[in-house]
């Protein structure tokens, strides 16, 4: 049956509306009526970092994973996925995802079966219907930027698998964050080598080549395709700000 969840909200059937709560916010077209709801809305988004806060901050030590709703479960990333949530369980940490279906849902089940803590930050989409059964801790927010904030002071570190636009937006914003130096630096591993090999090559060729970036900001993302690398990677990070 088709939903969708509005924060805390359900809406199926006739009672799913067209829109979305950051489109109203960030629509500046039609009537001036935002003069005097805008203020108003304040009071939601501080709401939802209320909610967020309080429920991640005794979380401990977490890791997001990062990777396409679209993928099957019967594809290779999904069962790579399951190892990674399971792996970054066995030593020590939380598990992040998106709480969504696909790569998301596998990270989630991985750290569930293998008894660690498995957290969802949902968003309001027009085309998906909630977390995943696996989610242990879920949030459902209504606002991009505030569901990008939990991820960010949350996650000691992002493990990203093959995705597409949404991922591309969680990776590349995690690095302009330690790039501008608004975070503390923290690792970014891309888990699958015949995926995100002509991304790396592009960066390199085109974008440091061309002074768009320097070589720090590309040495930022390290490309693997061993899981154990990866956890690795994290585990390295973590003892290092300990």
């Amino acid at each position: 049956m088709k939903a969708k969840f509005k924060g805390p909200v359900i809406q199926r059937r006739g009672q799913i509306d067209g829109s979305t709560t950051d489109q109203r916010l960030l629509d500046s077209r039609g009537q001036s009526d935002w003069v005097h709801t805008d203020p108003w809305r304040v009071l939601r988004i501080q709401a939802e970092f209320i909610e967020g806060f309080g429920a991640l901050a005794e979380l401990g030590a977490a890791i997001a994973v990062f990777g396409s709703a679209r993928t099957p479960t019967d594809d290779p990333a999904y069962a790579q996925a399951m190892d990674v949530g399971h792996k970054l369980v066995g030593a020590g940490f939380a598990v992040i995802t998106g709480g969504g279906p696909g790569a998301m849902e596998a990270a989630n089940r991985g750290a569930s079966e293998a008894g660690g803590v498995s957290v969802g930050l949902g968003v309001e989409l027009p085309f998906e219907a909630g977390l995943n059964e696996w989610v242990d801790i879920g949030i459902n927010f209504r606002y991009f930027f505030v569901r990008k904030t939990m991820f960010v002071k949350y996650s000691q570190g992002f493990i990203v698998l093959p995705g597409g636009i949404g991922t591309l937006d969680e990776m590349f914003e995690a690095v302009t964050l330690a790039q501008t130096q608004k975070v503390t630096e923290f690792p970014v591993v891309l888990v699958g080598t015949e995926y995100w090999s002509g991304l790396m090559d592009w960066l390199r060729d085109t974008v440091l080549a061309t002074g768009k970036i320097g070589q720090s900001d590309l040495d930022r993302l390290v490309l693997t395709d061993d899981v154990d690398e990866a956890v690795a990677l994290m585990v390295a990070a973590r003892d290092r700000h300990a």
